[in-house]
């Protein structure tokens, strides 16, 4: 891929069984899509399938037979970023810098957030399933090109 190339990588979690159409709209046209888990139904993954490719991780709430298969954790690298993907931020088991991972992206809180530390770029898209915690309804994306990333928070009207 050219380094000159803009990847945008839509990025969505907790969505506890429910995908909006507004989260649709905005995931349209996206490359690839990540989702770090509380699925809570295969009927998530279908609908996203549709989009673009999806890399997903089990939240604490993905059980049953459907769930087995989803990984913990993955990593997947756009050219030359490394995305670290896990559902609970807690239990992050790796050193990211030392492991040359360019962005950690969780869920589980449904706090939306975007947050660099140590050179590491932190992305929290927050919840785009059912409204809890009176928090905001979002999704987020990557836009990388060659080295640079840059992260947002799209809020939902929903």
């Amino acid at each position: 891929m050219p380094a000159t190339q803009t990847i945008r990588v839509g990025l969505i979690s907790d969505t506890h069984g429910l995908v909006r159409d507004e989260a649709v709209a905005v995931l349209k046209g996206c490359q690839h899509i990540l989702h770090a888990g509380d699925i809570d139904a295969p009927e998530v993954l279908v609908k996203l399938r549709k989009l673009a490719p999806i890399t997903v991780v089990r939240g604490n709430n993905d059980r049953g037979s459907w769930a087995q298969a989803i990984p913990a954790y993955d990593v997947v690298e756009f050219g030359s970023v490394s995305v670290y993907l896990r559902h609970d931020e807690s239990e992050l088991d790796v050193d990211p810098r030392a492991a040359g991972v360019r962005v950690m992206m969780f869920g589980h809180s449904h706090k939306p957030r975007v947050e660099t530390r140590d050179g590491v770029l932190y992305v929290n898209p927050g919840s785009a399933g059912p409204r809890r915690f009176k928090l905001p309804i979002a999704v987020g994306e990557l836009l990388i090109c060659g080295n640079r990333v840059d992260a947002r928070i799209i809020t939902l009207t929903a």
